[in-house]
């Protein structure tokens, strides 16, 4: 009996077609992904795309749970402290999204039906409760570290200044004078920005977490 002849290509998968619509929105944005594209990235006739996603939206969306995947979640099933883990999810949660910004749009949106979106939201929500927050201020937190976390991955203010010092004339911007310089330390000075901010965030919600120990009814 002859053995059936190996396809040339692999069979198409969910997980290939979702790694390929990342590459191209990670190399392109949103808006490169179509699935006439997709289907000839892939070495594919366009409909059979459809045996798997039914429209480019659900591309994007799983696109999108993909890169909530990367995201560490151990640090809620450890010994750290809730402010301890909070602070390094969010710095995870910030990687995963600096190496994927063109999809933090749909990120945005929020986690609706995606899997590990709704794992990464119970993770942080079940912490803050089992830590002793009350659940109200429990989802404010996961909502406020949302905000803070993808509002970082956004864009660069380092990134936002020309490297050309005739854009700043001291006669119109007399403090700017070193601004032309920050372009070329723009990843020292975003991840500075971060944790600064990152730091403040936390020790304001420590305060407020003795409050809660303390009964205060202004929680």
């Amino acid at each position: 009996m002859c053995a059936m002849a190996r396809p040339r290509k692999p069979l198409l998968s969910t997980d290939r077609i979702v790694d390929a619509a990342r590459v191209l929105v990670d190399a392109e944005g949103l808006a490169a992904v179509s699935t006439r594209r997709l289907a000839a990235e892939l070495g594919v006739s366009g409909p059979s795309l459809y045996n798997h996603f039914r429209t480019k939206d659900e591309i994007l969306e799983a696109v999108a749970d993909s890169v909530s995947a990367q995201v560490d979640l151990s640090m809620f099933e450890d010994t750290r402290d809730w402010r301890t883990a909070l602070h390094d999810w969010a710095v995870s949660y910030r990687a995963a999204l600096r190496d994927h910004p063109n999809i933090v749009p749909v990120l945005a949106r929020g986690p609706g039906r995606r899997p590990a979106g709704l794992r990464l939201a119970d993770a942080v929500y079940g912490a803050m409760v089992e830590a002793g927050w009350p659940p109200a201020q429990a989802t404010s937190i996961g909502a406020l570290m949302r905000y803070f976390v993808m509002g970082s991955a956004l864009g660069s203010f380092a990134g936002g200044f020309v490297d050309d010092a005739s854009a700043y004339d001291p006669a119109d911007y007399p403090h700017l004078g070193q601004a032309h310089l920050l372009a070329e330390q723009q990843e020292k000075i975003d991840e500075r920005a971060f944790e600064t901010g990152l730091t403040a965030l936390l020790d304001g919600l420590v305060r407020q977490y003795e409050q809660v120990k303390r009964g205060s009814p202004r929680l």
